[in-house]
């Protein structure tokens, strides 16, 4: 299909013609494509000239794609946008997630790897400290008898 390109050519910037051809639409249609879709924002050189950065000239292959193969209107193209980055954006927030759990979950180890070496520490002979953790949704007793344990702290040894 003439106009339709093997491939981006590797520079930072391409004024409006470069991508209108290697679009194959005028350039009339690239200046409407920037008023209905927000993500399409070239930067504007010193002389007013657009210059369309290479996820810009990606992005306007993929309306293009959609619009004129795939057969969407305008309302459903930017629909499919909106679908398409929230599935970008999902594994990330999951990432996200995930390192917060991990974090949470090493801060508890730290926790019990000091408190095992303050204890090793201990001379010999020494009762061990021990500190009740408080789990969520449950309030913390002061008698051991109340945590619902069979055998309280200071009877296991």
């Amino acid at each position: 299909m003439p106009g339709k390109p093997d491939k981006i050519p590797d520079k930072l910037y391409f004024r409006i013609g470069e991508v209108a051809r290697l679009c194959g639409v005028p350039a009339y249609v690239l200046r409407f494509w920037e008023s209905e879709f927000p993500n399409l924002k070239p930067n504007k050189g010193g002389t007013g000239q657009r210059l369309y950065r290479r996820r810009d000239v990606e992005m306007a292959l993929r309306i293009k794609q959609l619009l004129y193969d795939e057969g969407y209107t305008i309302a459903g193209a930017r629909q499919a946008f909106k679908t398409e980055q929230r599935q970008k954006d999902a594994p990330a927030t999951l990432f996200r997630v995930e390192e917060t759990t991990d974090r949470s979950k090493m801060e508890g180890i730290r926790r019990e790897v000091r408190s095992l070496v303050e204890m090793l520490s201990q001379p010999p002979g020494t009762p061990p400290t021990i500190t009740k953790r408080r789990t969520s949704g449950r309030k913390a007793s002061k008698n051991p008898e109340d945590s619902g344990n069979p055998d309280p702290p200071d009877r296991l040894f």
